[in-house]
């Protein structure tokens, strides 16, 4: 006897109590509450009433407020001139069962032949199906959850104990105006003839109701139905999903971690192999070396002409730093930003670091490789295509893959316009660079330097003996 009183138990803290208690503290497979700010939903439980809910209507009528009415079926089937005017008012009818009885004394098949029945006479009334239900007390069982097929299941946020006429209006009053917002769902009956209610307790609450109408229009607050609450707030929660899922683009699988640590690493031994050299050790945008230029001959934007042999500061992007950058851009544009403004710090750096190293001062011109090369020319570099050949090659795949880690949308991009991805070289005269990012004329003192080395060179290749 001991065991099945327990496997009773069980049963029906599965079948009954278990779901009721997830739907009202996770609101799981429910919808209670909105998110809309300017919008909240007035819902009536247990009509109609061919009483009280004429007068109900007639309010409602005058503040303009739509409403879902959540009818038992019985009441219903009474009453169908006033479903039909529920219709033709533009609210929204939902199901109640067709008796008030709940969902916990019957079977799955017992409460889809209520809700079936009660539907049938909606539709006969209306011309429509309804696809909204609110089980009586709002208690769901396990079938509920599993057969509930197109039907919504609604709840709600908001609960005044409205169906006691003791409450009376005042009490009712302050508790409605407590709970007044956006996205509220509030719970109230237009009929007092149920199990536990006093068949007046409607009259207090239509006099409550006015004064919370009235309150509502004064903050610019709208009374929609279920249906119209629902849409706004799934519209909401889709932009959030799309944002979120833009998060989770930017974020890293722990195989894409392990793959820029490694990364960075290679990058720190390049810097140390290479003697690449910065004007900010703990905040670097830029690492730079000087070396001769290998390349064609590339006309500047002063009109000189870069050839082979002559002296540049080779330009590396810090990595690490763009990754950070890439990482916390919000978008395309952000990062773009971003990048701009790290640019603008660090070249009038790198100006003063030129001014202020004297084995520098051969440096003819800045030069640098990167796939970010759309908008270069505004700093005064000159953007042109690389060289056909392995270096190329090599730096289109480098590149390629440096912008599906750093690049918030990099994979998508290279997949969708892999034509505008393409690495280019950029360059910039070190005369324009002083002229540009010095203001103190110390630019001169590199142009005298200069022309003292060259005129040094001049006098010693002079007085060599010809051969």
């Amino acid at each position: 006897m001991e065991t099945l009183l327990i496997w009773l138990f069980y049963i029906s803290s599965l079948y009954a109590f278990i779901p009721g208690l997830i739907t009202r503290l996770f609101g799981y497979r429910v919808f209670k509450h909105g998110s809309n700010k300017d919008e909240f939903a007035l819902t009536f439980d247990d009509g109609p009433d061919h009483y009280y809910t004429p007068q109900l209507l007639d309010l409602l009528e005058r503040y303009d407020a739509k409403a879902t009415f959540f009818v038992v079926g019985s009441n219903a089937e009474k009453n169908p001139e006033l479903i039909r005017r529920m219709h033709e008012d533009g609210h929204l009818i939902g199901i109640h069962n067709y008796v008030h009885k709940t969902n916990w004394l019957m079977g799955p098949g017992a409460v889809k032949k209520q809700i079936q029945k009660t539907n049938k006479i909606i539709h006969e009334v209306t011309g429509k199906d309804t696809h909204y239900y609110r089980p009586p007390w709002g208690i769901v069982n396990l079938f509920d959850f599993a057969n509930r097929g197109d039907v919504q299941i609604v709840l709600w946020s908001a609960m005044f104990s409205d169906w006691r006429k003791r409450i009376g209006a005042e009490r009712l009053t302050k508790r409605m105006m407590k709970k007044l917002g956006g996205g509220e769902v509030f719970l109230l009956h237009d009929c007092g003839a149920t199990l536990g209610a006093d068949n007046e307790a409607p009259r207090e609450m239509l006099i409550a109701l006015e004064r919370v109408l009235e309150e509502a229009q004064k903050r610019g607050l709208r009374s929609v139905r279920i249906d119209r609450l629902m849409e706004t707030d799934s519209s909401l929660k889709h932009n959030k999903r799309v944002e979120k899922a833009a998060d989770s683009a930017r974020s890293l699988s722990w195989w894409k971690r392990w793959v820029v640590a490694l990364w960075l690493l290679w990058e720190k031994l390049f810097h140390l192999m290479f003697h690449l050299h910065t004007t900010n050790e703990q905040d670097p945008i830029f690492h730079f070396r000087s070396r001769p230029y290998h390349g064609e001959s590339v006309e500047l934007t002063d009109g000189t002409m870069l050839q082979a042999g002559d002296e540049v500061l080779e330009l590396h992007l810090d990595n690490k730093k763009l990754f950070q950058i890439g990482m916390k851009s919000k978008s395309t544009v952000h990062l773009a930003i971003q990048m701009i403004r790290q640019v603008e710090k660090a070249l009038p750096e790198i100006a003063r670091y030129v001014v202020d190293h004297p084995e520098l001062h051969n440096v003819k011109a800045l030069y640098g490789v990167t796939m970010i090369n759309r908008g270069p020319e505004k700093f005064g570099f000159t953007v042109t295509d690389l060289p056909k050949g392995f270096f190329a090659s090599s730096s289109r795949i480098y590149l390629k893959f440096l912008m599906r880690v750093i690049h918030p949308d990099g994979g998508t991009r290279l997949k969708q316009a892999p034509e505008l991805l393409v690495p280019k070289l950029i360059l910039m005269p070190i005369d324009l660079l002083m002229k540009k990012y010095l203001n103190d004329g110390s630019h001169h003192r590199i142009k005298h330097d200069r022309l003292v080395e060259e005129e040094e060179e001049t006098v010693i290749s002079s007085t060599l003996p010809c051969r």
